[in-house]
Protein backbone atom coordinates (compact mmCIF):
# COMPACT_ATOMS: atom_id res chain seq x y z
CA UNK A 1 0.00 0.00 0.00
CA UNK A 2 2.85 2.39 1.02
CA UNK A 3 4.56 2.24 -2.67
CA UNK A 4 1.25 2.50 -4.68
CA UNK A 5 0.34 5.78 -2.03
CA UNK A 6 3.38 6.99 -2.36
CA UNK A 7 4.75 5.42 -5.92
CA UNK A 8 3.89 8.49 -8.01
CA UNK A 9 4.96 11.21 -5.02
CA UNK A 10 8.67 9.38 -5.27
CA UNK A 11 8.03 9.33 -9.21
CA UNK A 12 7.56 13.27 -9.40
CA UNK A 13 9.83 14.43 -6.80
CA UNK A 14 12.92 12.46 -8.90
CA UNK A 15 11.65 14.10 -12.79
CA UNK A 16 11.37 17.37 -10.20
CA UNK A 17 14.58 17.30 -9.41
CA UNK A 18 16.04 16.57 -12.17
CA UNK A 19 14.33 19.27 -14.34
CA UNK A 20 15.76 21.88 -11.45
CA UNK A 21 19.11 20.32 -12.17
CA UNK A 22 18.86 21.05 -15.77
CA UNK A 23 17.50 24.29 -15.29
CA UNK A 24 19.92 25.76 -12.55
CA UNK A 25 22.75 22.81 -11.83
CA UNK A 26 23.32 21.59 -7.98
CA UNK A 27 22.15 24.94 -6.73
CA UNK A 28 18.98 25.01 -7.97
CA UNK A 29 18.85 21.08 -7.22
CA UNK A 30 19.50 21.62 -3.31
CA UNK A 31 17.28 24.69 -3.42
CA UNK A 32 14.23 22.74 -4.65
CA UNK A 33 14.99 19.75 -2.44
CA UNK A 34 14.95 22.24 0.87
CA UNK A 35 11.22 23.37 -0.87
CA UNK A 36 10.08 20.61 -0.79
CA UNK A 37 10.97 19.62 2.75
CA UNK A 38 10.07 22.86 4.07
CA UNK A 39 6.59 22.27 2.30
CA UNK A 40 5.96 19.10 3.94
CA UNK A 41 7.43 19.95 7.44
CA UNK A 42 4.86 22.92 7.37
CA UNK A 43 1.81 20.95 5.39
CA UNK A 44 1.63 17.92 7.66
CA UNK A 45 -1.03 19.51 9.62
CA UNK A 46 -2.80 20.10 6.38
CA UNK A 47 -2.83 16.60 5.89
CA UNK A 48 -4.67 15.63 8.47
CA UNK A 49 -7.88 18.14 7.95
CA UNK A 50 -7.52 17.04 4.31
CA UNK A 51 -7.84 13.65 5.52
CA UNK A 52 -10.71 14.16 7.68
CA UNK A 53 -12.99 15.98 4.71
CA UNK A 54 -11.79 13.64 2.26
CA UNK A 55 -12.95 10.34 4.20
CA UNK A 56 -16.26 12.06 3.73
CA UNK A 57 -16.15 12.30 -0.17
CA UNK A 58 -16.93 9.19 -2.49
CA UNK A 59 -13.40 7.75 -4.52
CA UNK A 60 -14.42 9.53 -7.68
CA UNK A 61 -14.02 12.72 -6.09
CA UNK A 62 -11.52 11.86 -3.85
CA UNK A 63 -9.37 10.95 -7.24
CA UNK A 64 -10.15 14.67 -8.26
CA UNK A 65 -8.83 16.32 -5.65
CA UNK A 66 -5.85 14.10 -6.37
CA UNK A 67 -5.40 14.98 -9.57
CA UNK A 68 -7.60 18.34 -10.84
CA UNK A 69 -6.46 19.59 -6.88
CA UNK A 70 -2.43 19.17 -7.47
CA UNK A 71 -2.91 20.94 -10.64
CA UNK A 72 -4.92 23.60 -8.83
CA UNK A 73 -1.94 23.60 -5.92
CA UNK A 74 1.01 23.34 -8.19
CA UNK A 75 -0.01 25.47 -10.86
CA UNK A 76 -2.55 27.71 -9.40
CA UNK A 77 -0.99 28.40 -5.66
CA UNK A 78 3.09 27.84 -6.38
CA UNK A 79 3.21 29.55 -9.68
CA UNK A 80 0.29 31.87 -11.19
CA UNK A 81 -0.96 33.10 -7.38
CA UNK A 82 2.59 35.14 -6.84
CA UNK A 83 2.42 36.23 -10.16
CA UNK A 84 -1.02 36.89 -10.21
CA UNK A 85 -0.28 39.42 -6.83
CA UNK A 86 2.87 41.20 -8.75
CA UNK A 87 0.48 41.90 -11.74
CA UNK A 88 -2.29 43.53 -9.34
CA UNK A 89 -0.15 45.68 -6.93
CA UNK A 90 2.70 46.94 -8.88
CA UNK A 91 0.22 47.21 -12.28
CA UNK A 92 2.46 44.89 -14.66
CA UNK A 93 1.06 42.82 -17.40
CA UNK A 94 1.46 39.13 -17.04
CA UNK A 95 4.59 38.85 -19.43
CA UNK A 96 6.29 41.35 -17.74
CA UNK A 97 5.45 39.83 -14.38
CA UNK A 98 7.24 36.54 -15.31
CA UNK A 99 10.09 38.04 -17.04
CA UNK A 100 10.77 40.52 -13.45
CA UNK A 101 10.32 37.10 -11.86
CA UNK A 102 12.96 35.13 -14.03
CA UNK A 103 15.01 37.95 -14.56
CA UNK A 104 15.51 40.41 -11.74
CA UNK A 105 16.99 43.31 -13.46
CA UNK A 106 20.43 44.68 -11.53
CA UNK A 107 18.66 48.04 -10.80
CA UNK A 108 14.99 48.13 -10.16
CA UNK A 109 14.56 51.34 -11.09
CA UNK A 110 14.70 49.96 -14.84
CA UNK A 111 11.19 49.26 -13.56
CA UNK A 112 10.23 52.08 -10.92
CA UNK A 113 12.16 55.43 -10.62
CA UNK A 114 11.91 54.40 -6.67
CA UNK A 115 14.00 51.00 -6.83
CA UNK A 116 11.18 48.64 -5.08
CA UNK A 117 9.78 46.81 -8.19
CA UNK A 118 12.35 43.63 -7.51
CA UNK A 119 9.57 40.39 -7.82
CA UNK A 120 10.32 39.36 -4.41
CA UNK A 121 9.81 42.82 -2.65
CA UNK A 122 6.48 43.39 -4.46
CA UNK A 123 5.17 39.76 -3.09
CA UNK A 124 6.49 40.67 0.35
CA UNK A 125 5.00 43.65 0.64
CA UNK A 126 1.43 42.07 -0.01
CA UNK A 127 1.87 40.03 3.02
CA UNK A 128 -0.29 41.58 5.20
CA UNK A 129 -3.22 41.22 2.77
CA UNK A 130 -2.26 37.70 2.21
CA UNK A 131 -1.76 36.87 5.67
CA UNK A 132 -5.12 38.52 6.84
CA UNK A 133 -7.42 36.63 4.53
CA UNK A 134 -5.31 33.00 5.15
CA UNK A 135 -5.12 33.83 9.10
CA UNK A 136 -8.84 34.42 9.23
CA UNK A 137 -10.11 31.47 7.14
CA UNK A 138 -7.76 28.74 8.89
CA UNK A 139 -8.62 31.00 12.34
CA UNK A 140 -12.41 30.42 11.73
CA UNK A 141 -11.69 26.53 11.00
CA UNK A 142 -9.96 26.72 14.03
CA UNK A 143 -12.13 28.18 16.46
CA UNK A 144 -15.30 26.29 15.02
CA UNK A 145 -13.38 23.25 16.25
CA UNK A 146 -12.83 23.81 19.50
CA UNK A 147 -16.25 25.54 20.42
CA UNK A 148 -18.17 22.39 19.06
CA UNK A 149 -19.65 20.46 21.68
CA UNK A 150 -17.78 16.61 20.94
CA UNK A 151 -17.63 13.14 22.92
CA UNK A 152 -14.11 12.81 22.78
CA UNK A 153 -11.96 15.78 23.62
CA UNK A 154 -7.63 15.71 24.07
CA UNK A 155 -6.83 18.93 26.18
CA UNK A 156 -10.27 17.93 28.35
CA UNK A 157 -9.54 20.51 30.90
CA UNK A 158 -9.34 23.76 28.07
CA UNK A 159 -11.53 21.96 25.37
CA UNK A 160 -14.88 21.33 27.52
CA UNK A 161 -15.07 25.00 28.76
CA UNK A 162 -14.30 26.04 25.46
CA UNK A 163 -17.41 24.01 24.06
CA UNK A 164 -19.49 24.97 26.65
CA UNK A 165 -19.15 28.62 25.67
CA UNK A 166 -19.00 27.88 22.09
CA UNK A 167 -23.21 27.41 22.89
CA UNK A 168 -23.58 31.19 22.14
CA UNK A 169 -24.89 31.38 18.60
CA UNK A 170 -22.08 33.17 16.26
CA UNK A 171 -18.87 32.79 18.82
CA UNK A 172 -16.26 32.19 16.70
CA UNK A 173 -17.15 34.79 14.36
CA UNK A 174 -17.02 37.02 17.37
CA UNK A 175 -13.84 36.35 18.39
CA UNK A 176 -12.62 36.20 15.32
CA UNK A 177 -13.71 39.24 14.35
CA UNK A 178 -12.69 40.81 17.56
CA UNK A 179 -8.88 39.60 17.00
CA UNK A 180 -8.86 40.88 13.11
CA UNK A 181 -9.98 44.41 14.34
CA UNK A 182 -7.06 44.22 17.36
CA UNK A 183 -4.46 43.34 14.52
CA UNK A 184 -5.26 46.03 12.31
CA UNK A 185 -5.32 48.47 15.22
CA UNK A 186 -1.73 47.52 16.61
CA UNK A 187 -0.02 45.75 14.45
CA UNK A 188 -0.70 46.19 10.73
CA UNK A 189 1.39 49.74 9.49
CA UNK A 190 -1.35 52.75 9.45
CA UNK A 191 -1.33 52.53 5.31
CA UNK A 192 -2.30 48.97 5.79
CA UNK A 193 -4.93 49.00 7.78
CA UNK A 194 -7.87 49.21 5.41
CA UNK A 195 -6.08 46.75 3.21
CA UNK A 196 -6.04 44.54 5.88
CA UNK A 197 -9.69 44.78 7.60
CA UNK A 198 -10.64 43.76 3.94
CA UNK A 199 -8.96 40.78 3.10
CA UNK A 200 -9.63 39.91 7.25
CA UNK A 201 -13.07 40.10 6.19
CA UNK A 202 -12.88 38.55 2.81
CA UNK A 203 -11.08 35.37 4.41
CA UNK A 204 -13.78 35.24 7.17
CA UNK A 205 -16.23 35.45 4.48
CA UNK A 206 -15.16 32.93 2.10
CA UNK A 207 -15.06 30.61 4.82
CA UNK A 208 -18.58 31.02 6.02
CA UNK A 209 -19.91 30.54 2.94
CA UNK A 210 -17.82 27.51 1.70
CA UNK A 211 -18.53 25.86 4.86
CA UNK A 212 -22.17 26.96 4.59
CA UNK A 213 -22.84 25.76 1.39
CA UNK A 214 -21.20 22.17 2.15
CA UNK A 215 -23.20 21.89 5.13
CA UNK A 216 -26.33 22.84 3.01
CA UNK A 217 -25.67 19.34 1.03
CA UNK A 218 -24.47 17.48 3.98
CA UNK A 219 -26.14 14.47 4.59
CA UNK A 220 -25.54 12.52 8.14
CA UNK A 221 -27.96 9.28 6.24
CA UNK A 222 -26.03 5.89 7.22
CA UNK A 223 -26.41 2.70 5.24
CA UNK A 224 -25.67 -0.86 6.73
CA UNK A 225 -21.83 -2.37 6.36
CA UNK A 226 -21.09 -5.33 4.54
CA UNK A 227 -22.86 -8.66 6.13
CA UNK A 228 -25.19 -6.83 7.92
CA UNK A 229 -22.16 -5.15 9.84
CA UNK A 230 -21.60 -1.72 11.47
CA UNK A 231 -23.04 1.19 9.23
CA UNK A 232 -20.92 3.34 7.62
CA UNK A 233 -21.55 7.27 6.21
CA UNK A 234 -22.60 7.67 3.05
CA UNK A 235 -19.62 8.84 0.93
CA UNK A 236 -20.67 12.38 -0.12
CA UNK A 237 -21.30 12.89 -4.32
CA UNK A 238 -22.67 15.60 -6.35
CA UNK A 239 -23.28 18.74 -4.82
CA UNK A 240 -22.00 18.03 -1.73
CA UNK A 241 -18.52 16.38 -2.71
CA UNK A 242 -18.07 19.31 -4.96
CA UNK A 243 -18.31 22.20 -2.33
CA UNK A 244 -16.61 19.31 -0.22
CA UNK A 245 -13.83 19.80 -2.72
CA UNK A 246 -13.54 23.07 -3.24
CA UNK A 247 -13.69 23.55 0.49
CA UNK A 248 -10.64 21.61 0.41
CA UNK A 249 -8.84 23.90 -2.01
CA UNK A 250 -9.73 26.89 -0.56
CA UNK A 251 -8.26 25.53 2.96
CA UNK A 252 -4.82 24.07 0.46
CA UNK A 253 -4.58 27.96 -0.45
CA UNK A 254 -4.34 28.84 3.01
CA UNK A 255 -2.00 26.69 4.59
CA UNK A 256 -0.31 27.42 1.51
CA UNK A 257 0.46 31.35 1.84
CA UNK A 258 3.14 31.00 4.54
CA UNK A 259 4.43 28.33 2.88
CA UNK A 260 4.86 30.74 -0.30
CA UNK A 261 5.72 33.58 1.22
CA UNK A 262 8.39 31.81 3.37
CA UNK A 263 10.36 30.04 0.38
CA UNK A 264 11.27 33.85 -0.91
CA UNK A 265 14.13 33.52 2.19
CA UNK A 266 15.08 30.91 0.08
CA UNK A 267 14.90 31.70 -3.69
CA UNK A 268 12.50 34.11 -5.75
CA UNK A 269 12.82 31.63 -8.94
CA UNK A 270 9.76 31.08 -9.71
CA UNK A 271 10.44 27.97 -11.45
CA UNK A 272 12.31 26.35 -8.36
CA UNK A 273 9.26 27.29 -6.26
CA UNK A 274 6.82 25.64 -8.46
CA UNK A 275 9.19 22.23 -8.52
CA UNK A 276 9.85 22.61 -4.61
CA UNK A 277 6.54 23.74 -2.95
CA UNK A 278 4.20 22.64 -5.81
CA UNK A 279 5.18 19.01 -7.32
CA UNK A 280 7.40 17.28 -4.64
CA UNK A 281 5.65 18.80 -1.48
CA UNK A 282 2.19 19.21 -2.59
CA UNK A 283 2.28 15.94 -4.21
CA UNK A 284 3.62 14.22 -0.47
CA UNK A 285 1.27 16.31 1.33
CA UNK A 286 -1.45 15.16 -1.01
CA UNK A 287 -0.30 11.05 -0.28
CA UNK A 288 -0.30 11.50 3.46
CA UNK A 289 -3.72 12.75 3.58
CA UNK A 290 -4.36 9.27 1.30
CA UNK A 291 -2.16 6.90 3.35
CA UNK A 292 -4.11 8.85 6.44
CA UNK A 293 -7.58 7.50 4.86
CA UNK A 294 -6.62 4.41 3.70
CA UNK A 295 -4.86 3.41 6.89
CA UNK A 296 -7.57 4.44 8.95
CA UNK A 297 -5.48 6.17 10.83
CA UNK A 298 -7.82 8.80 12.30
CA UNK A 299 -10.17 6.37 13.92
CA UNK A 300 -7.10 4.56 15.38
CA UNK A 301 -5.34 7.28 16.91
CA UNK A 302 -8.33 9.74 17.52
CA UNK A 303 -6.29 12.79 19.05
CA UNK A 304 -4.69 13.44 15.80
CA UNK A 305 -8.09 15.72 14.77
CA UNK A 306 -7.49 17.83 17.50
CA UNK A 307 -3.83 18.00 17.18
CA UNK A 308 -4.36 19.25 13.99
CA UNK A 309 -6.86 21.69 14.45
CA UNK A 310 -4.67 23.00 17.35
CA UNK A 311 -1.84 23.63 14.88
CA UNK A 312 -3.96 25.46 12.63
CA UNK A 313 -5.32 28.11 15.43
CA UNK A 314 -1.16 27.92 16.08
CA UNK A 315 -1.09 28.98 12.43
CA UNK A 316 -3.93 31.33 12.14
CA UNK A 317 -2.25 33.79 15.38
CA UNK A 318 0.83 33.09 13.83
CA UNK A 319 0.05 34.51 10.11
CA UNK A 320 -2.30 37.81 11.68
CA UNK A 321 1.03 38.53 14.54
CA UNK A 322 3.25 38.22 11.04
CA UNK A 323 1.72 41.25 9.93
CA UNK A 324 3.28 43.62 12.71
CA UNK A 325 6.14 41.58 13.82
CA UNK A 326 8.33 38.74 11.44
CA UNK A 327 8.09 35.26 12.59
CA UNK A 328 10.77 32.85 11.47
CA UNK A 329 9.32 29.94 9.39
CA UNK A 330 10.91 27.52 11.41
CA UNK A 331 8.93 28.32 14.14
CA UNK A 332 5.96 27.68 11.96
CA UNK A 333 6.81 24.60 11.14
CA UNK A 334 8.14 23.49 14.53
CA UNK A 335 4.76 24.70 16.25
CA UNK A 336 2.71 22.30 14.04
CA UNK A 337 4.99 19.28 14.60
CA UNK A 338 4.56 19.56 18.17
CA UNK A 339 0.67 19.74 18.19
CA UNK A 340 0.90 17.24 15.70
CA UNK A 341 3.22 14.76 17.53
CA UNK A 342 1.72 15.18 21.10
CA UNK A 343 -1.68 14.36 19.91
CA UNK A 344 -0.01 11.43 18.38
CA UNK A 345 1.64 10.28 21.79
CA UNK A 346 -1.45 10.95 23.59
CA UNK A 347 -3.61 8.96 21.03
CA UNK A 348 -1.13 6.07 21.48
CA UNK A 349 -0.78 5.80 25.28
CA UNK A 350 -5.12 5.91 25.14
CA UNK A 351 -5.13 3.14 23.13
CA UNK A 352 -2.75 1.07 24.83
CA UNK A 353 -4.37 1.90 27.85
CA UNK A 354 -8.03 0.77 26.24
CA UNK A 355 -6.29 -2.81 25.07
CA UNK A 356 -6.14 -4.34 28.65
CA UNK A 357 -9.68 -2.45 29.24
CA UNK A 358 -11.26 -4.51 25.88
CA UNK A 359 -9.78 -7.48 27.26
CA UNK A 360 -11.36 -7.70 30.41
CA UNK A 361 -14.71 -6.53 28.63
CA UNK A 362 -14.30 -9.63 26.00
CA UNK A 363 -13.70 -12.27 29.08
CA UNK A 364 -16.84 -11.03 31.18
CA UNK A 365 -19.20 -11.12 28.05
CA UNK A 366 -18.23 -14.21 26.92
CA UNK A 367 -20.37 -17.55 27.61
CA UNK A 368 -19.92 -19.91 30.52
CA UNK A 369 -19.16 -23.50 29.29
Amino acid sequence: MITRIFGLSIAITVVSLVVAYLYGGLTALALCAILGILEVSLSFDNAVINATVLERMSEFWQRIFLTVGVLIAVFGMRLVFPLAIVWVTAGLNPVAAFDLALNPPADDAAYFPDGSASYETLLTDAHPQIAAFGGMFLAMLFLNFIFEDREITWLSWLEKPLAKAGKLDMLAVVVAGTGLVLVAEFLADADDRSTVLVAGLLGLIVYILVDGLGSMFHTEEFEEGPQGGPSTLVKATGKAAFFLFLYLEVLDASFSFDGVIGAFAITSDPIIIALGLGLIGAMFVRSITVYLVRQGTLSDYVYLEHGAHWAIGALATILLVSIGVHVDELITGLIGVAFIGAALVSSVMRNRKAEPDAVEDAKESAPVS
